[in-house]
């Protein structure tokens, strides 16, 4: 019977011992701090205005290159100009010896003022006759003499004043004067040279650096990429003005205008030739630099950029999002991309307005997790008047 009682007795203590753990157990979880929610930076997904540029190489061409060459033949006197230097159109660059030419002209004003003396006694005569023919003091025969005297005369005074015209014309083209502004480069001739009238050699040549043409290229497949690109919705036409970035990166500070396009493309090169202008006032630019023309090809007044740090690819090539959806939890999306343009992403698929892309604390979360959604929009700010 004792040991009845004694054996009784542990399994009641075991119980209470069982029971009080329990408690305490029990006590212990309902005070343990609820998990922590990971934290992450989301992008709001936003639509705006963007300029979709692109960059060609090509190179600057002199826009006007005048070649010196004299309209008449005779001796240099004497050379106006310095090498190098700056001239202005109609500055007089060579002098030709003059003295014969000014004989010529000479000449040929006396004979102009002649026959307009000429000209004016056949007038007078032939008014005289006309007034006798009525009362018939002359002949008809007399009087048409005299009419024609004076026609004839007439026309002698186009002749003579045309020849006088040309003789000053070939006197004025003594002084060879710059047709167009620009700098002069080196002088072919010295002073005491003999010049012909329409020599193949040039005397000089000026060369106007302001403004400025740039040639590029662009290629079929471009121009066609262009054209779908056109097609799609909320894509309109970019404009005609054109950037410049300079060899060693900087960006000319000059805007250009596209000035044509040729018709034809290259057999050889597969490409189009482009011509745009550039004011030039510094001189900045000169013939034959290598510079990247950068286009505004097109305007998609609802495209969707997003921060580049928020989009991975994986081995196949395949752009991949991790976005916070309406439930505070970790969502995979896949993604299609166009273009980068500055630090961001242009999307063509895969997002829409009011997203919410995890481009902060990727490393500390999977697929499924729940999180604390942070708004770090702010950060990203794109600005499309920037050029890369």
């Amino acid at each position: 019977m004792n040991n009845y009682i004694k054996k009784s007795y542990f399994f009641i203590s075991l119980i209470g011992i069982i029971t009080i753990f329990s408690a305490c157990s029990e006590q212990s979880e309902k005070k343990a701090p609820p998990k922590r929610l990971a934290e992450v930076g989301t992008y709001k997904v936003t639509q705006q205005e963007v300029t979709l540029q692109q960059k060609l190489s090509g190179r600057t061409v002199i826009a006007l290159n005048s070649e010196i060459r004299p309209q008449i033949g005779g001796i240099i006197e004497r050379r106006l100009f310095k090498e190098g230097s700056f001239v202005k159109k109609g500055d007089v660059l060579y002098k030709v010896v003059s003295s014969s030419y000014e004989a010529t002209y000479n000449q040929a004003k006396a004979s102009y003022e002649n026959v307009l003396a000429n000209v004016k006694a056949a007038k007078l005569k032939d008014e005289r006759y006309e007034e006798l023919l009525k009362i018939n003091g002359v002949s008809k025969q007399e009087y048409e003499d005299a009419h024609v005297a004076y026609l004839q005369a007439l026309a002698s005074v186009a002749e003579k004043k045309a020849a006088m015209q040309s003789a000053k014309i070939d006197l004025e083209h003594t002084q060879i004067k710059s047709p167009i502004s620009g700098h002069i480069g080196v002088s072919s001739v010295t002073e005491g040279a003999l010049v012909t009238a329409q020599q193949t050699t040039a005397l000089a040549s000026v060369k106007s650096l302001d403004p400025i043409y740039v040639d590029f290229t662009q290629s079929s497949v471009q121009m066609l990429n262009l054209r779908k690109l056109l097609k799609q919705k909320d894509m309109k036409k970019g404009n005609t003005t054109v950037s410049l970035k300079l060899e060693d990166g900087s960006i000319y500070e000059n805007k250009g205008e596209l000035k044509l396009q040729e018709l034809s493309v290259d057999e050889s090169t597969g490409s189009v030739t482009l011509r745009a202008q550039f004011p030039n006032p510094k001189n900045i630019l000169l013939p034959g630099m290598y510079v990247n023309v950068i286009l505004n090809e097109a305007v998609n007044s609802k495209a969707i950029l997003v921060p580049q740090q928020g989009i991975t690819f994986n081995s196949k090539g395949n752009a991949t999002a991790m976005v916070v959806n309406k439930n505070n939890e970790v969502e995979k999306r896949d993604v299609v991309t166009q273009r980068t343009i500055d630090d961001f992403w242009l999307i063509k698929e895969g997002f829409k307005v009011g997203d919410h892309l995890i481009v902060e604390g990727l490393n500390k979360i999977r697929v499924g997790d729940k999180v604390k959604d942070i708004d770090v929009s702010s950060k990203f700010k794109f600005d499309n008047s920037k050029i890369d």
